[in-house]
C-alpha cells in the first residue's frame, strides 16, 4: 500500500507538470486526483486493523515490536504485522493422519486424537519467533510434538491396555504431556481426545488367536472340573450305599427276613390262591403252602 500511494504521489507530480506546462485543465484535474489517492493510499499504509480474536505481531526492518491487541493501530508503512488468531482450532490426526504406534510387546497400534489448541496472546512474540505464522505453529510445534508424546505413552502399555483396558489412562496421560510441553511455548492445549484406537491387521490376528486359546483352555479346565466333581459324587454315592449295607447287614435277622419273605408271597398268592412259598428259618428252607382262600 505504502509503495502504491508513491507511485501516485509520482503521478500526481508528473501530471500536474505536465498539465501546467499545456495548460491543460484535464491533466490537472488528474494530478489532483492522483494526490488524493496517494494521501489515502499512504493513510492506509500507516494503518492496520486487528479483528476480534487475534494478536497481532509488528515486525520493522526485522525488529519485532509489542503484540497488538484487538483495534485499530497506527503503525509504520514500513511495519509488516503477522496475525495469529486466539480462537481454539481443532488438529484432528485420523484417516490419513492417523497416529502409527507400538506397545511395549511391538504390536502396531493406530490412534485417532483430537487436540484443541489456542495462541495465548501475551506469547505471541515468542510464536512469532519459534514458527514464523499461525500455520507454521501447527505444523511446526503443535504436530510433532503431539506424535511424539502420543507414541512415547503408547510405548509404555502393552496392546491389550491400549486399545481396551488402560485407554482412558493413557488418554490422561497423553493430555498432561502434551499441556505441559506446549504451554511454555505460548500454546494453550485446552482438550486432548484419544477418540479411538484401532489394532493393526497382524495384530488383530494375534489377538483372535489369543482368544481362542484361552476360550479352549477355559473349556478344558471346566470339563476337567466337571469330571472331578461328578468323580466326588459318585464316590459319595457309594460310600452312603456301603455304609447303608453295613447297617442293613447288621440289623438284618433270619426271622426278619423270613417275614419278609412270607409277606412277598403272600402278595404274589392274590393272583395264584395257592401258592408254594420256598421260606425257611433255617438254612434249607422248609416250604410253606399259602392259601390265600383259606389266609
Amino acid at each position: 500500500m505504502f509503495v502504491l500511494s508513491i507511485l501516485l504521489l509520482i503521478a500526481a507530480v508528473v501530471l500536474f507538470l505536465v498539465g501546467r506546462s499545456r495548460d491543460t485543465a484535464g491533466l490537472k484535474l488528474g494530478a489532483a486526483v492522483s494526490a488524493v489517492a496517494a494521501l489515502l493510499a499512504g493513510t492506509f499504509a500507516c494503518v492496520h486493523v486487528v479483528s476480534a480474536a487475534e494478536v497481532g505481531v509488528p515486525v520493522t526492518f526485522g525488529k519485532v515490536g509489542t503484540p497488538l491487541t484487538s483495534g485499530v493501530h497506527f503503525k509504520s508503512p514500513f511495519t509488516d504485522v503477522t496475525s495469529f488468531s486466539t480462537r481454539p482450532v481443532d488438529l484432528d490426526l485420523n484417516e490419513d493422519d492417523t497416529v502409527e504406534v507400538r506397545s511395549s510387546q511391538g504390536g502396531v497400534l493406530y490412534a485417532d486424537v483430537t487436540i484443541k489448541w489456542a495462541v495465548v496472546p501475551a506469547k505471541a512474540v515468542e510464536l512469532y519467533r519459534l514458527a514464523g505464522s499461525e500455520d507454521a505453529v501447527e505444523s511446526r510445534l503443535v504436530l510433532p510434538d503431539s506424535r511424539e508424546i502420543i507414541r512415547n505413552v503408547f510405548a509404555k502399555h502393552t496392546s491389550e491396555e491400549g486399545y481396551a483396558s488402560a485407554r482412558e489412562q493413557i488418554g490422561s496421560q497423553i493430555a498432561d504431556l502434551v499441556k505441559e510441553r506446549l504451554a511454555p511455548r505460548g500454546i494453550d492445549v485446552t482438550s486432548v481426545n484419544l477418540r479411538n484406537v484401532k489394532p493393526s491387521k497382524k495384530l488383530q490376528e494375534q489377538i483372535d488367536k489369543k482368544i481362542q486359546q484361552e476360550q479352549a483352555t477355559e473349556r478344558a479346565t471346566e470339563a476337567a472340573r466337571t469330571a472331578k466333581a461328578e468323580a466326588e459324587r459318585k464316590r459319595i454315592e457309594a460310600e452312603g450305599i456301603a455304609a447303608a449295607n453295613k447297617i442293613i447287614e447288621r440289623s438284618l435277622s433270619d426271622k426278619v427276613l423270613y417275614n419278609q419273605c412270607l409277606d412277598a408271597y403272600k402278595e404274589a398268592a392274590k393272583a395264584h390262591p395257592v401258592y408254594a412259598v420256598p421260606c425257611g428259618t433255617d438254612s434249607g428252607g422248609t416250604p410253606v403252602i399259602v392259601d390265600n382262600g383259606k389266609n
